[in-house]
């Protein structure tokens, strides 16, 4: 006999993936907004050592133009192989929790750049947020765990990139 079991975060991490980049950043934004105190940082037990990389790497790019900083964001998601893509794929997970978690932040005071005014989630990424809330706490850090672990480039795995010379 056979037994098959759900993984619910397999499932919604391919959920998430399918959607389009922006709407991938967007539903980050609405999870902190929605869960922001109960994620709060969203790594439990992370050690000081993974919240100065997060936040020095955070300062890099809030130093950027929003412009910059909203492509680097889109490129950390498509895994485009640049100096900040190859640094935050060198983090562990839980700093890259971090990370993400003081995007948000910023977003928030507006140091990066913030959500456009009354911005609707598709159906589908709405649909995924509702799903999201309704997992239990630790489900919530696993499933964000598996999603921001693969984004960046790997710098001890990435070939060599002629264009940016990486």
């Amino acid at each position: 006999m056979t037994y098959t079991t759900s993984n619910p975060s397999s499932e919604l991490v391919q959920s998430f993936r399918s959607l389009e980049v922006d709407q991938q950043l967007a539903l980050f934004w609405f999870v902190y907004k929605e869960m922001g105190n109960s994620v709060t940082p969203a790594a439990p037990g992370a050690s000081t050592v993974s919240t100065e990389v997060a936040e020095g790497l955070f300062n890099q790019v809030k130093d950027m133009s929003h412009e910059q900083q909203l492509q680097i964001q889109r490129d950390l998601i498509t895994g485009k192989n640049n100096l900040i893509s190859r640094e935050y794929g060198a983090m562990s997970d839980t700093t890259k929790l971090l990370f993400w978690y003081r995007l948000a932040q910023g977003m928030d005071s507006a140091t990066i750049i913030p959500m456009p005014p009354n911005y609707q989630l598709t159906s589908e990424a709405d649909t995924l947020l509702n799903q999201i809330k309704g997992l239990e706490f630790e489900q919530q850090i696993t499933l964000f765990r598996d999603i921001v672990s693969p984004m960046g480039v790997d710098p001890a795995i990435a070939e060599h990139d002629e264009s940016t010379g990486l």
